[in-house]
């Protein structure tokens, strides 16, 4: 029973691991070994010659790399804890037992499965000077708002594309708060109810305990996914204006397939793995530390 066990795991887990080795594994190793290299995208009549670290030192003095990192880092303070926050708070809305609570969780899940450069076209009409959301808030000011454009303004471009983030990605994380939310046993409400607990106390004492787990998850991958913006600041604004919203995976883009330097762009890619490897394992103890504190 035990080699069969062994054996349908390793059947299960096989198509996996030669995806993941496909995609990910192998890129990354051959991103690595590039990263040494002056590889272009079309080579030259010189061939690809190794340069050492030439790379990563001029890595440390590209300012459109500090740019980008920093509106990463930015865009990952203000997206993780709102969208978290809000998801959790859908979740928590969407799991009482009332008619057409599943309606309300399909609507909320819609944005999510909806491809993100749809997305990021319909918002950019909607942040357009003409577009929807000016011509509202004209209408509810009774003309006293002024209508701007929104993505061509480095003050107000960003926090577009955050609102516009948190919107499309709060339906996933709201899904992975409400199936955790339905394991928990209904018993503990109960024997909180009889104790004379308010809500208020079952959420801070039982929720929220009960989902420390899903809490880490959700915070580490968002934190991820938050890195990883691109396809919103490539079709609405491709970084701009002024590189007020410019990223490193941007960056990473324009090097590899504008300027053609596949070399380059490999370091900056191993880089920036590095940065979010070493983020998600602080996040890891730090929520660890948390929980055995709480």
């Amino acid at each position: 029973m035990q080699r069969n066990d062994k054996k349908s795991i390793a059947s299960f887990l096989t198509p996996a691991a030669v995806l993941l080795g496909a995609f990910m594994i192998l890129p990354f190793l051959m991103a690595f070994i590039l990263s040494f290299t002056n590889q272009r995208l079309i080579p030259s009549p010189r061939g690809t010659q190794f340069v050492g670290i030439a790379n990563y030192l001029r890595v440390m003095g590209d300012e459109l790399f500090k740019t980008g990192l920093k509106n990463n880092v930015v865009f990952v303070i203000v997206v993780v804890p709102l969208q978290t926050a809000l998801a959790l708070g859908l979740a928590i809305l969407v799991n009482i037992k009332v008619k057409g609570n599943k309606f309300f969780r399909a609507i909320y899940f819609i944005p999510t499965v909806t491809t993100m450069v749809v997305v990021s076209v319909i918002w950019s009409f909607l942040y357009h000077p003409d577009g929807l959301i000016n011509g509202f808030l004209t209408t509810i000011s009774f003309g006293i708002w002024d209508g701007i454009d929104f993505l061509n303004n480095t003050s107000t471009a960003f926090p577009a594309i955050m609102l516009m983030s948190i919107w499309q990605g709060v339906g996933f994380q709201m899904l992975i708060f409400l199936a955790a939310l339905q394991e928990i046993p209904d018993s503990f409400y109960e024997a909180a109810d009889i104790d004379g607990a308010n809500t208020w106390q079952q959420f801070m004492y039982i929720t929220l305990p009960q989902l420390k787990n899903t809490t880490t998850f959700v915070i580490i991958s968002t934190t991820i996914l938050a890195f990883r913006l691109f396809t919103q600041v490539f079709v609405m604004t491709n970084g701009g204006p002024r590189n007020s919203t410019y990223t490193v995976m941007l960056h990473i883009y324009n090097m590899a397939f504008k300027r053609l330097n596949i070399g380059y762009a490999s370091s900056l890619t191993v880089i920036f793995f590095i940065i979010i490897l070493i983020i998600s394992i602080i996040q890891r103890f730090v929520l660890n530390d948390t929980e055995e504190v709480q």
